[in-house]
């Protein structure tokens, strides 16, 4: 009766379920799991250019190319005259910017457009950690501000004749009054071009505003201030202070008497609708001795990215209709590299093979095709994951307006009439076409991604691809920081009591989630030391660079022992050496969550961050413990995390990415110093990664590996 009694019970427990029991396999076998899962994740990330798509215009109303091009050679000659009296203003001897300006105004008020001017003083990009996330702040524009220092954008706005003045689609031209270049008159005269064409036609349903930004000061600077007045206008104190301070009537308010009379030139600010997209125009100074070319820049801050629809337009009409090459930006340092063609050798025997076993697998592309792909992908990811805006164009997508920057590079020299006429024509037919698209729109791009990798102009990879090389990257890290977790609760003195163990565990882990929180606390105050040190006068970038790194190495063991008082180690002193396997836990804890955080505010520096800092954190081990072990096993672990905590160190690893990517020659700190500059001056996410995340995480590494047990 006790038998059967007993087989009862047995039969009665529940059983755990597949999860679970699948969870259980991958934390006790977590070495090879994390191999094979890393290794998988290298493999997918480097055959995104065998998985790269062909792009396709995924909204149909846009229609690219159902149209006759209207832009003919009238209006060329038009833009030909308008650059001409510009451009002999710079021989004028009495000529200003002022006259320039009017000069512009004069033949957009001719075209019946509305006429106004923006005032805007420079914007000095200066890092402020209360203002990381925000727009600049008035009152720091203002600082370096004089009556004199300030620049003038000139706004060109035509009503649609078939609209209701509630959306707008935005051509932008910059250029610096104080000395117009050819490339940018040619600029100008495409725009004028197109401008002209549609002050005319009736199928228009958007209202056209065109950007004339003034770039003496930048021109993100001048296109980020008008955007700021369009988007969020409001009566600032530097506005109070200059109409104060300065005789405006002298500089700016006499600036468009003289087209007053006209009664075209508009007082105010001047709003159009909601903008639908936005194009900025600009001519290379320098061409392409090959052909005509089209330079296209998307990426803008944080690795935001435009509609791919917007860039797919530009591309079939460009190729299609103007017969221009497509040109993105390549790391071209990969093109010459042995391994990368070796690889894509390898890859397009696979293809090869795979299409002899069955013709439809379409895997493989010739290894050419494949180097310039991966140079390609490498270049989108790394400036995706910078996070700085590749031109004036990032200024819209802070406002979630999509736009690019497209730059056109002649064959040839544009001196002779002919070919000059020949360029302006195919440049404004280019723009006419894609206006002409977006005017199709009934709402804002959205069919199409806006997460993606470009390979080429005409191929991309989508977030539900190049996601899985990321999500292999990082699936270790929480299944070896659980086993680490289960073993090293296991792994108690005997001969205690149940109250002692259970004081021992939880103390064990407090100590160690202290420790890392300290760490990250100290991370927190590094990012802040360049907002000190950026007021220290007459300082060169390797000074700076010098203090920042004394500062942060010295701030560590004051903060550790302010926050980790000898009260609290005083208790763990006894089991101190024991604690490195909970460490490397919490330690991988918080890698996985910060990791994760930045996949959602920019993925590519998530992924670049997971290549350098998982592999540290999978293989830390205390080299104490592998130097006694004297194996060759051990050794060879020991000698990898060295090499990777080396490698991890971000200025070491900035300098490696650099020399690979560009040429080692002429590189030293204070390059590293600028890096971060230009960082935390366009607020980009990726600074407080490498600070908060990345740098805390390497020294917890760094840590364990020199941990006294």
């Amino acid at each position: 009766m006790e038998g059967m009694g007993a087989n009862q019970n047995n039969s009665a427990k529940p059983r755990a379920r597949p999860i679970v029991r699948l969870g259980i396999f991958l934390i006790s076998h977590s070495n090879i799991v994390s191999v094979v899962c890393f290794t998988a994740g290298v493999v997918a990330l480097l055959l995104l250019p065998i998985l790269a798509k062909n792009t396709y215009i995924s909204e149909n109303a846009l229609m690219p190319g159902s149209a006759n091009n209207m832009l003919s050679t009238h209006h060329v000659t038009d833009a030909n005259k308008f650059i001409k009296d510009l451009t002999d203003m710079e021989f004028r001897s009495g000529a200003s910017p002022m006259e320039r300006r009017k000069l512009m105004a004069h033949y957009m008020s001719a075209l019946d457009a509305e006429v106004t001017f923006h005032k805007f003083y420079p914007q000095f990009n200066q890092f402020h950690p209360l203002h990381f996330f925000t727009g600049p702040n008035s009152d720091i524009i203002s600082e370096n501000a004089t009556c004199s220092s300030f620049g003038i954008n000139t706004v060109g706005i035509i009503r649609a004749p078939r609209g209701d003045g509630k959306e707008a689609i935005v051509l932008v031209t910059p250029y610096n009054p104080n000395k117009v270049g050819m490339g940018e008159a040619l600029s100008l005269g495409i725009a004028y071009s197109v401008f002209a064409l549609l002050s005319r036609v009736t199928w228009l349903a958007k209202d056209i505003v065109w950007l004339v930004a003034d770039s003496q000061y930048g021109e993100y600077s001048a296109v980020a201030a008008w955007l700021r007045e369009y988007q969020a206008p409001a009566f600032r104190r530097v506005d109070i202070v200059n109409s104060e301070t300065c005789n405006e009537s002298s500089t700016f308010n006499e600036f468009g008497q003289g087209l007053c009379v006209d009664g075209k030139l508009n007082g105010g600010f001047r709003r159009a609708g909601t903008m639908a997209a936005a194009l900025v125009i600009k001519v290379a100074e320098q061409g392409n001795q090959y052909e005509d070319s089209l330079n296209i820049y998307a990426e803008a801050s944080n690795g935001q990215m435009p509609n791919l629809d917007l860039i797919n337009i530009v591309n079939y009409l460009a190729v299609h209709k103007q017969g221009l090459r497509i040109k993105v930006k390549k790391m071209w340092s990969l093109l010459g590299s042995k391994w990368l063609k070796t690889l894509g050798v390898i890859f397009e025997s696979l293809g090869q093979i795979a299409r002899s076993l069955n013709p439809q697998w379409k895997f493989g592309i010739p290894a050419t095709e494949y180097v310039e792909g991966a140079a390609t992908l490498a270049s989108s990811l790394y400036y995706q994951g910078l996070g700085v805006p590749t031109g004036p164009h990032g200024a819209f997508r802070d406002y979630q307006v999509d736009a690019i920057t497209l730059e056109i590079s002649p064959k040839v020299s544009l001196t002779k009439m002919i070919r000059r006429n020949e360029f302006i024509l195919r440049g404004g037919r280019l723009i006419e076409g894609v206006i002409r698209s977006i005017n199709n729109l009934l709402e804002k791009f959205h069919q199409s991604f806006f997460l993606y990798l470009l390979t080429s102009p005409s191929k991309f990879v989508s977030v539900g691809v190049y996601m899985i090389s990321f999500a292999l990257l990082v699936a270790p890290l929480p299944i070896v920081a659980a086993y680490l977790h289960s073993d090293a609760s296991d792994s108690v003195p005997q001969n205690t009591s149940a109250e002692v163990d259970a004081n021992h565990k939880s103390w064990k882990w407090l100590n160690s989630a202290r420790k890392v929180l300290v760490v990250h606390i100290w991370g927190v105050v590094v990012s802040l030391f360049p907002f000190f040190l950026c007021q220290v006068p007459n300082t060169t970038p390797t000074t700076n660079f010098v203090l920042w790194g004394l500062l942060s190495a010295y701030s560590l063991p004051i903060l550790y022992l302010i926050l980790g008082s000898p009260i609290f180690e005083a208790v763990a002193s006894r089991h101190e050496k024991n604690t490195w396997a909970s460490l490397k836990s919490v330690t991988i804890t918080t890698t996985f969550i910060g990791l994760s955080l930045m996949s959602v505010i920019n993925f590519a520096t998530a992924e670049i961050g997971a290549l350098l800092i998982v592999p540290i954190c999978l293989l830390a081990r205390p080299l104490k413990l592998d130097t006694q072990a004297r194996s060759w096993r051990t050794l060879l672990r020991a000698s990898c995390n060295l090499m990777l905590g080396f490698i991890g160190f971000p200025p070491v690893a900035f300098v490696l990415l650099k020399g690979a990517f560009e040429d080692f020659y002429g590189i030293n700190v204070g390059d590293y110093w600028n890096w971060l500059e230009s960082l935390w001056a366009w607020n980009s996410a990726t600074y407080l990664y490498i600070a908060v995340v990345h740098l805390p995480c390497w020294a917890l590494c760094i840590h364990i590996l020199f941990h006294p047990c």
